[in-house]
């Protein structure tokens, strides 16, 4: 014999509010990022990203930010940097002046729409040094 149980138990989790405890994709909190052997950058930000001509420190800037992305960035942006629609491919963001002054722009302010936030303010728990890693990493990956 077939009973309702089935839709009661999907009526009582929709009015509870559980799917979106269910299907969130986790906490969107900033998280700090260890920048150990990368230089002290300051407080004033650099205009382009310091670490993309440096030979001596990309290495060490792109296992930093390949690590920081992965904690911060990837469940928006898609592992790997590949996005799956989410949010922004960032492997077609421009290695250039222009591409690091909107990076810049997002990391630090966010993105807010309609009084919803799209995306997190990252400067203030994550360090310029931490972030120009992460930019760093999204460089490397590139466009497939």
């Amino acid at each position: 014999m077939l009973t309702n149980r089935p839709l009661i138990v999907l009526g009582l989790t929709l009015s509870l509010g559980l799917p979106q405890q269910l299907f969130a994709h986790g906490d969107v909190t900033p998280q700090a990022v260890d920048t150990a052997g990368l230089p002290q950058l300051g407080e004033e930000w650099t205009d382009t990203n310091p670490f993309r001509e440096d030979a001596a420190l990309k290495p060490r800037a792109i296992e930093v930010g390949s690590s920081a992305y992965n904690q911060n960035c990837a469940r928006c942006h898609g592992l790997e940097v590949i996005s799956g629609g989410i949010a922004p491919d960032l492997r077609y963001l421009e290695e250039d002046f222009d591409g690091d002054d909107w990076y810049k722009e997002r990391v630090t302010n966010g993105a807010v729409r309609d009084g919803k936030v799209y995306m997190p303010k990252f400067f203030g728990t994550i360090s310029q040094e931490g972030l120009w890693a992460i930019r760093t990493y999204i460089d490397s990956r590139g466009e497939d």
